[in-house]
């Protein structure tokens, strides 16, 4: 997400990552600092990218968010709008998830209550985020790319669609939560070059407000989650 590319092994900067000789016809860069390919991810398919970024390597996050998403390819605030619009879509059906086995309202008051919760546990990891990023890596400078960089690695989101098709527990909701959470904490520690345990601290107090403010609004939901989780460990021990 700057001007400049990243080499995907070690972070340092490049001018370039390919030189294109003909259509089809191209020689990949290698980094002035390891030696090694810039980035080999130029020449890979997007499933084996989107498993990489499943597995949580460094490697394909740096591809991702410095080298495939550049402001030299990409109009990042376009892109920003349409993630917030995404992220903030899926996380209505989240709540329309956990809400749908004991909510008995009107469709007026559900969509109220909906949107209550997802702009108030959104704005609140928003703030709680910020405090903790200016605290634990004194990182205040980037808003807009961290912001970004958040949203797409969030991607683990989208995996609550298959509940449309298959019933799963609501369990299963709270996994994608921890999934999130982790992969939020790999796309920090790839942006801002700091510790793993400083990046997770981040993300995880950010999660933690997030949750606290959803059970303000929605007590039932921690129990209903944990009851799940609880008989999903069940069913795996029976199995």
């Amino acid at each position: 997400m700057a001007s400049e590319y990243r080499c995907v092994g070690c972070g340092f900067r490049v001018k370039s990552l390919f030189i294109q000789y003909s259509p089809g016809n191209i020689r990949l860069m290698k980094c002035g600092n390891c030696k090694e390919v810039a980035d080999e991810y130029i020449e890979c398919e997007r499933m084996i990218i989107f498993i990489d970024l499943v597995l949580h390597r460094p490697k394909v996050y740096r591809h991702v968010l410095y080298n495939e998403i550049n402001q030299e390819t990409v109009n990042i605030q376009h892109l920003l709008w349409k993630l917030v619009f995404a992220y903030l879509l899926l996380d209505s059906y989240r709540s329309l998830l956990l809400r749908g086995t004991n909510e008995h309202s009107s469709l007026v008051l559900v969509t109220v209550k909906v949107l209550v919760d997802v702009l108030s546990t959104n704005l609140a990891f928003l703030f709680s985020f910020a405090i903790a990023a200016k605290g634990l890596l004194h990182e205040v400078s980037r808003k807009r790319e961290i912001l970004l960089g958040i949203l797409i690695s969030s991607y683990f989101k989208i995996f609550l669609l298959a509940m449309l098709v298959w019933e799963f527990p609501v369990s299963v909701i709270f996994i994608i939560d921890m999934l999130v959470l982790t992969s939020n904490s790999m796309a920090l520690k790839v942006m801002t070059e700091s510790t793993t345990s400083r990046c997770i601290a981040v993300c995880l107090i950010a999660h933690t407000v997030r949750f606290l403010v959803g059970q303000i609004i929605e007590p039932t939901t921690f129990f209903t989650q944990f009851g799940s989780l609880v008989y999903l460990s069940s069913l795996f021990r029976i199995l």
